[in-house]
């Protein structure tokens, strides 16, 4: 069962699951702390580079399965046009601004 965006608990990650899904680059680089970082599978990787491929520039999607850690730990079947659907973790970490400073993503 999905659970809609609008219900979701952390307001950051609220909103970075609204820009992915409204694909809207701006909005979503806006959620970030200057130097952010993210890592996928356990590896860091470079951003910016790494959202234009796996999500900007591939119609990228995330469906919320499930939700822990106050909103800050999600189960996603995410979508995008290179690798079809997959369940998929994400984790984030919020500053004392609600910017998100990390996100952590992998296969669930």
């Amino acid at each position: 069962m999905t659970i809609a965006t609008a219900k979701l608990s952390d307001p950051a990650v609220r909103a970075f699951v609204g820009a992915v899904n409204a694909r809207d680059r701006a909005s979503f680089m806006a959620l970030l702390t200057p130097g952010a970082t993210m890592s996928d599978d356990g590896s860091d990787r470079d951003l910016g580079e790494w959202v234009d491929r796996e999500i900007f520039s591939s119609s990228g999607h995330m469906d919320v399965q499930r939700e822990s850690d106050h909103g800050r730990s999600l189960v996603v079947n995410y979508r995008n046009d290179t690798w079809g659907e997959m369940r998929t973790s994400w984790r984030f970490l919020v500053d004392g601004d609600g910017k998100i400073s990390r996100f952590e993503t992998g296969q669930a």
